[in-house]
């Protein structure tokens, strides 16, 4: 049966990577196709009779027409739909509510309608397809698979369910997988995120598991876990584990960490599932850089990252891009999303097939004396930081100290280290050259005596899950924002650091 099961996968797999191939090989068709369809289908809405979408016929009458959108300003759309009116940003009424928190909104309800949900579930899916296709290995596929998700539990809203999007999705996962899937539905159920971690380690520890997927801070509390409870390393309690699924944060600063709880490498494929669309995923696991998903109910928009928060900014589209540049990431969708703004920058790697990287949030950064460094800079730094010290990171945040005590000013780097460097001011020198070589305006900053060299303050071991947990988002997909431009969180994690 189990040879059988490979076949079929890899003949699935074949069929499905010749058929995306027609649109990654036509990408600026593909995206004037759903430009059109989507303004075609929503004329009628509130939405796009308020905008004059039936005057629009090209994606320049589009951006003249639509201003550049986010959950403020669409929020009394939203609000409308919430009290049950219907053809308001899409045609009828939203599938399902995706709750997400947000720093200045507060929660946020974002729209999952009956043509966009499809589309969530295929963007995994084509994620595993093409990684059988071009490793020629299903193996996992005999095995069992953590497909680590919020509570499935929702709750009704005007007729409309809503959930986390990670909760709504265990209710489209396929029967062929059912049988696979791990953990159980009442563990699933779990709010409370360490009992039910617990409890997933419980069920899973003695299982053939050959596929974990979550976000990388959640696999490192689950495999330490596991190693607590068992005394081995995860190589040992699942030797036929293959693959893991990741996306949320950028693994990379989290590598070294999680291949030392293994015990081995593991093949890895990063994802860039968000609740707005499933936007991209690595194609190929040999290759950094993901696949933009281009035929999956979204047009996209990019604007310049030196255009960000202007009041008229330039909005480029695909073939407008260029590599090695910082864009916003604009999103017009079939669940009526419309040049929505969901706060991610996006950098080109290639544009053949056109392919990202995720470098950060357009509101996480630190630019308190004008360098504005971004999370790519910061997590490529340490991660060659840990390289060259021979150190591993656990976690790790920054914030600007413009007023100290004495001295110069300099960034604050908050750091929990699961193998602390033998000496850490020639980490620190490390990380700042590290640093100041991917961020010139830093580099000037330090050159010219306006800042001091950085400056790290140790994390007591499990002091950031604990301040996590203080605020209220310990685990599912809640992250640790690696920069800031105040010391709201550096205030916070005070209590944590290490004395003396």
């Amino acid at each position: 049966m189990g040879f059988l099961k490979k076949k079929l996968a890899q003949g699935w797999a074949s069929l499905h990577h010749k058929k995306e191939q027609k649109w990654i090989d036509n990408p600026v068709e593909t995206q004037n196709y759903w430009f059109e369809k989507l303004i075609k289908e929503s004329q009628n809405t509130n939405f796009g009779v308020d905008y004059s979408f039936s005057k629009i016929s090209s994606i320049s009458d589009f951006q003249k027409n639509v201003p550049v959108q986010n959950y403020e300003t669409l929020k009394p759309y939203i609000e409308k739909i919430k009290s049950g009116q219907v053809n308001i940003l899409w045609p009828n009424k939203p599938l399902y509510f995706a709750k997400t928190s947000g720093t200045t909104s507060g929660t946020k309800y974002i729209p999952i309608t009956k043509e966009s949900m499809p589309f969530h579930i295929e963007g995994a899916k084509s994620a595993l397809l093409h990684y059988i296709y071009k490793r020629k290995n299903p193996n996992f596929i005999n095995g069992k698979m953590i497909f680590l998700q919020g509570s499935p539990v929702l709750e009704n809203n005007n007729g409309i369910m809503t959930g986390r999007l990670s909760g709504i999705s265990a209710h489209f996962v396929p029967k062929y997988l059912q049988y696979n899937r791990m953990p159980s539905w009442k563990t699933n159920c779990i709010e409370d995120w360490e009992t039910k971690v617990d409890k997933i380690v419980e069920e899973t520890v003695d299982k053939n598991m050959t596929l974990i997927s979550g976000i990388p801070p959640w696999l490192v509390m689950y495999f330490e876990r596991l190693i607590a409870k068992s005394g081995k390393s995860i190589s040992k309690i699942f030797p036929n584990l293959q693959l893991l699924v990741t996306g949320g944060v950028n693994y990379k600063p989290y590598e070294d960490k999680i291949n030392e709880l293994i015990g081995k490498k593991l093949d890895i494929i990063q994802t860039y599932p968000a609740s707005e669309g499933f936007i991209a995923f690595q194609d190929d696991v040999d290759h950094e850089g993901l696949l933009l998903m281009l035929n999956h109910g979204i047009f996209y928009e990019f604007i310049p990252s030196e255009d960000i928060g202007k009041s008229k900014p330039r909005r480029l589209t695909l073939e407008q891009v260029e590599l090695n540049t910082d864009y916003a990431i604009l999103l017009t969708t079939n669940a009526g999303l419309w040049a929505y703004e969901i706060g991610d920058l996006v950098r080109f790697i290639s544009k053949d097939p056109y392919k990202i990287l995720v470098t950060g949030r357009t509101k996480h950064f630190t630019s308190a004396f004008g360098e504005h460094v971004i999370s790519f800079e910061v997590e490529e730094a340490i991660k060659e930081t840990m390289e060259v010290t021979g150190c591993i990171v656990q976690e790790f945040t920054l914030a600007p100290q413009v007023n100290p005590s004495e001295g110069l000013p300099y960034h604050e780097w908050f750091i929990e280290f699961e193998k602390p460097p033998i000496n850490i001011d020639e980490f620190e020198s490390n990380l700042d050259q590290a640093l100041r070589k991917r961020n010139s305006y830093y580099n000037d900053l330090i050159t010219g005596a306006i800042l001091r060299p950085l400056k790290i303050s140790i994390i007591k071991k499990g002091g950031f899950n604990e301040y996590m947990k203080e605020i209220g988002k310990l685990g599912g997909q809640n992250k640790l924002p690696r920069l800031s431009n105040d010391r709201a969180i550096a205030d916070k994690l005070e209590k944590y650091v290490l004395k003396g």
